[in-house]
């Protein structure tokens, strides 16, 4: 009798994990769809990308990118700004179900996250201080401190560790021995200690050259240093294992692209199209 029960109770529990498999199969497009919600995740001060506006409302390339998104799936967008910590640790759950965020797949993100699409190509460059003369490349700040958002891909560049998981993607070399990171939880932080002078906090920033750009030309405070580090693909991200979500966001940012949407919203952005 307790073997018979035992049987029953395992084969219970085995219909159990796969229907909650199945389940989970298309979870995100069912709730997606049902909710009349789509529930996007990036940074709060990444601009051009994603920032606050002048009426404190987020705004920028992803939020815009995330907007078309929204359309496509004919659902309301809401945005969520945690840390990148939490957004690139994955296993989101409930509480989100897309990242239009800026984000590089690298091999411990790829354990946690797919990456159905890519949407746009910037390389990672070194930022100085304008009033900075001595920094020439990454190699002449050997021993010095450089100042990364924590969790990036910027800082795993630093510790010699980033593996970029696209297709077709060059992988980073390493033109210097060792530096101190400096990780920041808002890369608007680094930016500003940055501003106060060289040595002063950090010596320099790693960034996305769009970034930089607008940081430059907002403030004529930093300078770019030589030649970009690495190239940075940028690829939505979702949480890991849902089949059907991820064949449906890579549809909707395929068709972005074929109407212009992603072409037009860089360039109102960026100035050029970094989409393709």
């Amino acid at each position: 009798m307790f073997q018979r029960q035992t049987k029953i109770t395992n084969t219970i529990a085995a219909l159990a994990l796969l229907a909650a498999g199945h389940s989970h199969a298309g979870a995100t497009l069912d709730h997606v769809q049902k909710s009349g919600v789509l529930r996007g995740v990036l940074l709060e001060s990444y601009p051009p990308f994603s920032f606050l506006n002048s009426k404190n409302q987020l705004d920028g390339f992803d939020v815009d990118v995330a907007k078309a998104v929204a359309k496509k799936l004919g659902v309301k967008l809401k945005l969520d700004t945690p840390s990148w910590e939490v957004i690139a640790a994955g296993k989101w759950g409930a509480r989100w179900d897309i990242c239009i965020c800026s984000m590089t797949p690298n091999k411990e993100r790829a354990q946690v996250l797919d990456f159905p699409a890519f949407y746009y190509n910037s390389p990672a460059v070194l930022i100085a201080n304008v009033a900075d003369k001595k920094t020439s490349s990454i190699k002449s700040l050997e021993g010095k401190k450089i100042a990364v958002q924590q969790g990036s891909s910027y800082e795993s560049y630093l510790q010699k560790k980033l593996t970029i998981e696209a297709p077709n993607a060059v992988q980073p070399a390493y033109p210097f021995n060792k530096v101190v990171i400096a990780p920041y939880d808002n890369e608007e932080l680094a930016f500003q200690d940055l501003a106060l002078g060289a040595g002063k906090r950090v010596d320099a920033v790693i960034s996305n050259l769009v970034t930089a750009n607008e940081r430059i030309s907002k403030t004529g405070k930093f300078r770019i240093v030589g030649s970009p580090l690495y190239q940075e693909p940028n690829w939505v991200a979702v949480d890991k294992g849902d089949a059907q979500w991820n064949a449906r966001v890579k549809q909707v940012i395929s068709e972005l692209k074929k109407d212009g949407t992603l072409s037009a919203i860089s360039k109102k952005w960026i100035g050029s199209d970094i989409t393709n």
